[in-house]
């Protein structure tokens, strides 16, 4: 009883650490970058951060733990199955959709791609999410897929989410940085300096704190064992990844 308590605790605070974390990356690219748009210019920029921190942080983060949920242990595993790609895919399309605002931003206004660090490690955060999700599909919902694959793929499966919710928030905290040392340069724009903590510096950090508190959380619910789906018995005996129920 007292795990199950534990669980909902973690899992409620997972809920409320990703809500505001795209509460703050929202306040952040609205109040103090100006907004949004989709015409090339800084405003479009804004949605990079915005779908980033959204996709693949909190909805990668949130897809990844529903399967811990006790109150789905005893139910059908099918349609949770379907909720957790569906989840993820959502996640991967944000996650698309805030590279297509950079990489068209940095067209438009003639600056290169692909420099930093942060840009090499967030593009290999989507390319690996987008390899897990394909390789998730075809090992786990494709009616072809035999169990000898499954059993292959599931290690390496879970090992991998964790890995890219790690690198995902590398990532978004390497970003925020990055566009504070852009954004705040002093006198040069009509900014205070980053070194002087400026409100926007502040909201700008506390979201950074945020996200890793969500991506601990998050890694301390799906490293318990304790809260794992326990796994049916009939399964071990055969599978059949979508045409059959698993409960």
């Amino acid at each position: 009883m007292r795990s199950i308590v534990s669980f909902y605790f973690c899992y409620l605070l997972c809920l409320c650490l990703g809500i505001a974390c795209v509460v703050f990356v929202s306040i952040w690219n609205s109040q103090w970058r100006g907004g949004f748009a989709w015409d090339g210019s800084a405003l479009q920029f804004n949605w990079h951060p915005v779908l980033m921190v959204t996709g693949l942080v909190v909805l990668y983060g949130n897809g990844a733990v529903l399967y811990r949920i006790p109150l789905t242990w005893g139910q059908n595993k099918l349609p949770w199955k379907l909720l957790h790609a569906g989840v993820m895919l959502l996640a991967l399309l944000c996650s698309i959709l805030g590279l297509c605002a950079v990489f068209d931003f940095h067209n438009t206004n003639s600056t290169p791609n692909l420099y930093s660090l942060h840009s090499w490690i967030g593009i290999c955060t989507t390319a690996l999410f987008t390899t897990q999700w394909v390789m998730g599909l075809a090992g786990f919902l494709l009616p072809c897929s035999p169990m000898s694959f499954r059993k292959l793929l599931k290690p390496a499966h879970v090992w991998m989410g964790g890995c890219i919710l790690i690198l995902s928030i590398v990532s978004c905290i390497s970003g925020i940085n990055e566009k504070l040392f852009f954004a705040l340069k002093g006198t040069t724009n009509g900014t205070m300096p980053y070194g002087k903590l400026p409100p926007e510096a502040l909201v700008a950090n506390s979201l950074g704190v945020l996200i890793v508190a969500f991506g601990l959380v998050v890694l301390k619910i799906l490293s318990n064992q304790k809260w794992q789906r326990p796994e049916p018995r009939s399964e071990d005996l055969g599978y059949s990844p979508l045409l059959q129920d698993d409960s």
